[in-house]
């Protein structure tokens, strides 16, 4: 007697489970539906508002044009001082006990996907994506090897101050700067990112 409950209430828990699993399912297919429709609507709206590339050139004035090849000639340097940097963190953070500097969090590629943007405008994202991003990732390096080595800060007002000049000792401050470099070179093991 008690064998036949048991079976039957597997067979209601399966049957619940099957309409479960039903339920689940048609939810799941009702909602990539809406995704699938609010995707083309969006990537429709992006066809929309691309500019054609001939409307593009014709648009674009003929200086900016004519200094294309001067702004692309920039990455050459770049991408030798991208090399530098990086080899000189590979080699000299472990040696220092620096965490390194994640490139990945500061060369973000990624607005080149955007549908509403022509193969020109593309190509821009990308360039300023990537030389905006080197440009942060070596000041990152560059300022924990200053927190490293020279702590200090200016005796001028500097206009664009790095993530980690707060932290340095006033200029002319030798005593806090001989007892608490070490504390300040100990900080650079635990860089959170």
């Amino acid at each position: 007697m008690e064998h036949q409950k048991i079976d039957e209430l597997i067979v209601r828990i399966k049957a619940l489970e099957s309409e479960l699993e039903a339920e689940l399912h048609h939810e799941y297919e009702k909602f990539t539906c809406e995704i699938t429709k609010k995707r083309e609507e969006l990537l429709a709206s992006y066809r929309k508002d691309r500019q054609g590339l001939f409307r593009y050139l014709v648009t674009t004035p003929i200086l900016h044009l004519l200094s294309a090849p001067v702004i692309y000639a920039i990455l050459i340097p770049a991408f030798i001082l991208d090399g530098f940097v990086s080899v000189y963190q590979w080699v000299c953070f472990p040696i220092y006990k620096i965490a390194k500097v994640k490139r990945s969090d500061y060369i973000i590629v990624d607005r080149h996907r955007l549908g509403y943007l022509n193969i020109i405008e593309k190509i821009n994202c990308l360039y300023c994506s990537y030389f905006n991003g080197l440009m942060g990732y070596i000041s990152e390096i560059a300022a924990r090897t200053e927190q490293y080595w020279c702590p200090i800060r200016h005796a001028s007002r500097v206009k664009n101050i790095h993530s980690r000049y707060q932290n340095f000792f006033e200029y002319g401050d030798s005593m806090n700067y001989r007892q608490g470099n070490e504390a300040l070179r100990k900080e650079l093991t635990e860089v959170k990112e």
